[in-house]
Protein backbone atom coordinates (compact mmCIF):
# COMPACT_ATOMS: atom_id res chain seq x y z
CA UNK A 1 0.00 0.00 0.00
CA UNK A 2 1.39 3.81 -0.56
CA UNK A 3 0.93 6.84 0.40
CA UNK A 4 -1.37 9.08 -0.49
CA UNK A 5 -3.22 13.04 -0.44
CA UNK A 6 -6.39 11.55 -0.56
CA UNK A 7 -8.11 11.20 3.13
CA UNK A 8 -9.41 7.56 1.55
CA UNK A 9 -6.15 6.00 1.71
CA UNK A 10 -5.83 6.99 5.27
CA UNK A 11 -8.96 4.97 6.08
CA UNK A 12 -7.87 2.15 3.86
CA UNK A 13 -5.30 1.78 6.18
CA UNK A 14 -6.88 2.20 9.30
CA UNK A 15 -9.36 -0.39 8.31
CA UNK A 16 -6.88 -2.99 7.58
CA UNK A 17 -4.97 -2.03 10.98
CA UNK A 18 -8.94 -2.81 12.74
CA UNK A 19 -9.61 -5.94 10.48
CA UNK A 20 -9.58 -9.05 12.69
CA UNK A 21 -7.17 -12.15 12.02
CA UNK A 22 -4.81 -9.79 9.98
CA UNK A 23 -4.56 -6.75 11.21
CA UNK A 24 -2.44 -4.92 13.77
CA UNK A 25 -2.81 -6.96 17.23
CA UNK A 26 -2.40 -3.55 19.35
CA UNK A 27 -4.51 -1.69 17.08
CA UNK A 28 -7.28 -4.40 17.15
CA UNK A 29 -6.88 -4.04 21.07
CA UNK A 30 -7.59 -0.63 21.65
CA UNK A 31 -10.97 1.14 22.38
CA UNK A 32 -12.33 4.86 22.66
CA UNK A 33 -10.82 4.87 26.62
CA UNK A 34 -7.61 3.38 25.73
CA UNK A 35 -6.73 5.88 22.70
CA UNK A 36 -8.39 8.97 24.01
CA UNK A 37 -5.01 9.55 26.55
CA UNK A 38 -3.27 9.75 22.39
CA UNK A 39 -5.49 12.05 21.30
CA UNK A 40 -5.21 14.13 23.90
CA UNK A 41 -1.27 13.70 23.80
CA UNK A 42 -1.10 14.08 19.84
CA UNK A 43 -3.22 17.89 20.50
CA UNK A 44 -0.66 18.97 22.87
CA UNK A 45 2.40 18.02 20.49
CA UNK A 46 0.43 19.92 17.92
CA UNK A 47 0.45 22.89 20.01
CA UNK A 48 4.46 22.33 20.95
CA UNK A 49 5.35 22.12 17.06
CA UNK A 50 3.40 25.82 16.97
CA UNK A 51 5.40 27.18 19.81
CA UNK A 52 8.72 26.01 18.44
CA UNK A 53 7.46 27.90 15.09
CA UNK A 54 8.41 24.36 13.47
CA UNK A 55 6.34 24.09 10.53
CA UNK A 56 7.42 20.87 9.31
CA UNK A 57 7.12 19.11 12.87
CA UNK A 58 3.61 20.51 12.33
CA UNK A 59 2.63 19.17 9.09
CA UNK A 60 3.80 15.86 10.72
CA UNK A 61 2.02 16.48 14.15
CA UNK A 62 -1.53 17.54 12.52
CA UNK A 63 -1.41 13.87 10.65
CA UNK A 64 -0.96 12.44 13.95
CA UNK A 65 -3.48 14.20 15.16
CA UNK A 66 -5.78 13.22 12.08
CA UNK A 67 -5.14 9.66 12.83
CA UNK A 68 -6.94 9.78 15.99
CA UNK A 69 -9.86 10.96 14.39
CA UNK A 70 -9.78 8.29 12.26
CA UNK A 71 -9.12 5.90 14.52
CA UNK A 72 -12.12 6.91 16.95
CA UNK A 73 -14.25 7.20 13.33
CA UNK A 74 -13.70 3.51 12.79
CA UNK A 75 -14.13 1.94 15.84
CA UNK A 76 -17.54 4.07 15.74
CA UNK A 77 -18.31 2.75 12.19
CA UNK A 78 -17.50 -0.82 13.83
CA UNK A 79 -20.15 -0.26 16.38
CA UNK A 80 -22.71 0.83 13.84
CA UNK A 81 -22.54 4.03 15.47
CA UNK A 82 -21.24 6.40 12.45
CA UNK A 83 -18.30 6.23 10.27
CA UNK A 84 -15.29 9.14 9.25
CA UNK A 85 -17.80 10.48 6.52
CA UNK A 86 -20.35 10.97 9.24
CA UNK A 87 -17.76 13.77 11.46
CA UNK A 88 -17.06 15.48 7.80
CA UNK A 89 -20.22 15.92 7.20
CA UNK A 90 -21.54 16.97 10.87
CA UNK A 91 -18.60 19.51 11.19
CA UNK A 92 -18.86 21.16 7.84
CA UNK A 93 -22.85 21.51 8.85
CA UNK A 94 -21.68 23.14 12.20
CA UNK A 95 -19.54 25.53 10.28
CA UNK A 96 -21.76 26.64 7.50
CA UNK A 97 -24.55 26.93 10.17
CA UNK A 98 -22.74 28.79 12.89
CA UNK A 99 -21.55 31.30 10.02
CA UNK A 100 -24.96 32.81 8.47
CA UNK A 101 -22.98 36.05 7.76
CA UNK A 102 -20.78 34.22 5.58
CA UNK A 103 -22.47 31.52 4.28
CA UNK A 104 -26.12 33.04 4.55
CA UNK A 105 -26.50 36.55 5.50
CA UNK A 106 -24.13 38.72 4.41
CA UNK A 107 -26.08 41.39 7.21
CA UNK A 108 -24.48 41.48 10.61
CA UNK A 109 -20.88 41.18 10.42
CA UNK A 110 -20.11 43.25 13.03
CA UNK A 111 -18.57 41.42 16.28
CA UNK A 112 -21.98 41.85 18.63
CA UNK A 113 -24.81 40.63 16.04
CA UNK A 114 -22.09 37.40 15.12
CA UNK A 115 -22.05 36.73 19.25
CA UNK A 116 -25.98 37.03 19.45
CA UNK A 117 -26.05 34.84 16.36
CA UNK A 118 -23.84 32.52 17.62
CA UNK A 119 -25.70 31.75 21.42
CA UNK A 120 -29.02 31.22 19.48
CA UNK A 121 -27.59 28.83 16.97
CA UNK A 122 -25.99 26.96 19.72
CA UNK A 123 -29.55 27.03 21.43
CA UNK A 124 -31.06 25.72 18.18
CA UNK A 125 -28.54 22.91 17.81
CA UNK A 126 -28.71 21.82 22.02
CA UNK A 127 -32.41 21.65 21.08
CA UNK A 128 -32.42 19.47 17.77
CA UNK A 129 -29.11 16.98 19.34
CA UNK A 130 -32.29 16.62 22.28
CA UNK A 131 -34.65 15.66 19.77
CA UNK A 132 -32.22 12.90 18.20
CA UNK A 133 -31.61 11.33 20.88
CA UNK A 134 -35.17 10.94 21.98
CA UNK A 135 -35.55 9.64 18.45
CA UNK A 136 -33.29 7.06 19.35
CA UNK A 137 -34.83 6.12 23.06
CA UNK A 138 -31.97 8.08 24.65
CA UNK A 139 -32.85 10.47 28.13
CA UNK A 140 -32.97 14.02 26.83
CA UNK A 141 -28.79 15.87 27.53
CA UNK A 142 -29.04 16.61 31.55
CA UNK A 143 -30.38 20.51 32.18
CA UNK A 144 -27.24 22.48 31.85
CA UNK A 145 -29.29 25.21 34.58
CA UNK A 146 -25.98 25.62 36.74
CA UNK A 147 -23.76 28.56 36.10
CA UNK A 148 -20.70 26.30 35.52
CA UNK A 149 -22.31 23.39 33.81
CA UNK A 150 -20.68 22.04 30.20
CA UNK A 151 -17.39 23.18 31.13
CA UNK A 152 -15.59 19.64 30.30
CA UNK A 153 -13.97 17.84 32.96
CA UNK A 154 -11.61 15.94 30.50
CA UNK A 155 -9.98 19.33 29.63
CA UNK A 156 -6.89 20.19 30.81
CA UNK A 157 -6.35 21.35 34.69
CA UNK A 158 -5.21 24.70 33.92
CA UNK A 159 -7.11 25.41 31.19
CA UNK A 160 -10.55 23.98 32.71
CA UNK A 161 -9.75 26.63 35.72
CA UNK A 162 -9.50 29.28 33.48
CA UNK A 163 -12.92 28.77 31.60
CA UNK A 164 -14.41 27.75 35.22
CA UNK A 165 -13.34 31.54 36.06
CA UNK A 166 -14.94 32.69 33.04
CA UNK A 167 -18.20 31.38 33.52
CA UNK A 168 -18.33 33.33 36.77
CA UNK A 169 -16.97 36.45 35.67
CA UNK A 170 -19.94 36.40 33.20
CA UNK A 171 -22.54 36.59 36.02
CA UNK A 172 -20.66 39.07 38.25
CA UNK A 173 -18.80 36.42 40.20
CA UNK A 174 -15.32 38.14 39.74
CA UNK A 175 -12.30 40.54 41.09
CA UNK A 176 -12.32 44.09 39.39
CA UNK A 177 -9.00 44.43 37.88
CA UNK A 178 -5.63 42.13 39.03
CA UNK A 179 -4.72 43.43 42.40
CA UNK A 180 -6.92 41.27 44.43
CA UNK A 181 -6.09 38.67 42.27
CA UNK A 182 -2.39 38.92 43.48
CA UNK A 183 -3.15 40.14 46.97
CA UNK A 184 -5.26 36.13 46.56
CA UNK A 185 -1.77 34.49 45.41
CA UNK A 186 0.20 36.18 48.39
CA UNK A 187 -2.80 34.43 50.80
CA UNK A 188 -2.36 31.04 49.20
CA UNK A 189 1.24 31.42 49.93
CA UNK A 190 0.74 31.82 53.30
CA UNK A 191 -1.46 28.67 53.64
CA UNK A 192 1.18 26.23 51.57
CA UNK A 193 3.47 27.36 53.75
CA UNK A 194 1.59 27.15 57.32
CA UNK A 195 0.53 23.60 56.21
CA UNK A 196 4.11 22.45 55.50
CA UNK A 197 4.62 23.79 59.02
CA UNK A 198 1.89 21.58 60.40
CA UNK A 199 3.14 18.71 58.52
CA UNK A 200 -0.04 17.62 56.99
CA UNK A 201 0.50 17.04 53.52
CA UNK A 202 -2.99 16.16 52.79
CA UNK A 203 -3.88 19.71 52.93
CA UNK A 204 -0.94 21.33 51.56
CA UNK A 205 -1.74 19.18 48.39
CA UNK A 206 -5.26 20.91 48.50
CA UNK A 207 -3.50 24.45 49.14
CA UNK A 208 -1.07 24.14 46.25
CA UNK A 209 -4.14 23.42 44.17
CA UNK A 210 -5.80 26.33 45.63
CA UNK A 211 -2.80 28.48 45.10
CA UNK A 212 -2.41 26.79 41.30
CA UNK A 213 -6.24 27.82 40.40
CA UNK A 214 -5.34 31.25 41.69
CA UNK A 215 -2.58 31.73 39.33
CA UNK A 216 -4.72 30.54 36.64
CA UNK A 217 -7.33 33.41 37.52
CA UNK A 218 -3.82 35.91 37.03
CA UNK A 219 -3.37 34.43 34.04
CA UNK A 220 -7.07 34.98 32.68
CA UNK A 221 -6.82 38.90 34.31
CA UNK A 222 -3.59 39.74 32.45
CA UNK A 223 -5.20 37.60 29.10
CA UNK A 224 -2.48 35.16 29.05
CA UNK A 225 -3.17 31.69 28.68
CA UNK A 226 -1.67 29.31 31.04
CA UNK A 227 -0.82 26.68 29.47
CA UNK A 228 0.73 27.73 26.56
CA UNK A 229 2.75 30.35 29.27
CA UNK A 230 3.86 27.30 31.11
CA UNK A 231 4.78 25.24 27.83
CA UNK A 232 7.13 28.41 26.70
CA UNK A 233 8.79 27.96 30.38
CA UNK A 234 9.44 24.20 30.26
CA UNK A 235 10.83 24.68 26.99
CA UNK A 236 12.99 27.35 28.68
CA UNK A 237 14.31 24.99 31.52
CA UNK A 238 15.06 22.46 29.31
CA UNK A 239 17.37 24.75 27.20
CA UNK A 240 19.06 26.42 30.71
CA UNK A 241 19.45 22.61 32.23
CA UNK A 242 21.03 21.65 28.67
CA UNK A 243 23.10 24.61 28.89
CA UNK A 244 24.34 23.26 32.53
CA UNK A 245 24.98 19.65 31.11
CA UNK A 246 26.98 20.95 28.31
CA UNK A 247 28.95 23.32 30.50
CA UNK A 248 29.82 20.58 32.64
CA UNK A 249 30.62 18.09 29.93
CA UNK A 250 33.14 20.44 28.79
CA UNK A 251 34.97 19.47 32.08
CA UNK A 252 34.21 15.83 31.91
CA UNK A 253 31.79 15.92 34.50
CA UNK A 254 28.18 15.41 34.84
CA UNK A 255 25.31 17.07 37.17
CA UNK A 256 25.52 13.64 39.28
CA UNK A 257 29.06 15.12 40.40
CA UNK A 258 28.46 18.77 41.11
CA UNK A 259 27.07 20.34 43.65
CA UNK A 260 23.84 22.54 43.97
CA UNK A 261 25.73 25.51 44.65
CA UNK A 262 27.92 25.05 40.89
CA UNK A 263 25.04 24.43 39.02
CA UNK A 264 23.26 26.85 40.33
CA UNK A 265 25.51 29.46 38.88
CA UNK A 266 25.67 27.41 35.61
CA UNK A 267 22.00 28.25 35.95
CA UNK A 268 22.63 32.34 36.56
CA UNK A 269 25.03 32.37 33.61
CA UNK A 270 22.64 30.29 31.31
CA UNK A 271 19.62 33.07 32.27
CA UNK A 272 22.26 35.57 30.14
CA UNK A 273 24.22 33.54 28.04
CA UNK A 274 20.64 32.37 26.51
CA UNK A 275 19.22 35.64 26.76
CA UNK A 276 21.63 37.21 24.47
CA UNK A 277 21.31 34.40 22.06
CA UNK A 278 17.56 34.34 21.96
CA UNK A 279 16.31 37.75 23.61
CA UNK A 280 12.65 36.43 22.44
CA UNK A 281 12.57 33.45 24.03
CA UNK A 282 13.75 33.89 27.49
Amino acid sequence: MTPSRDIHRLLEIMEALRTPETGCPWDLAQDFDTIAPYTIEEAYEVADAIARGDLDDLCDELGDLLLQVVFHARMAQERDAFDFGAVVEAITAKMIRRHPHVFADARGRDVAAVNVAWETIKAQEKAERTQRRLARGLPPEPEQGRTLDGVPVGAPALTRAVKLQDKTAKVGFDWPDVRPVLAKIREEIDEVEAEIISGDRKAAAEEVGDLLFALANLARHLDVDPEAALRGTNQKFVRRFAYIEDRLAEEGRTPHGASLIEMEALWQAAKTALKTAAPESE
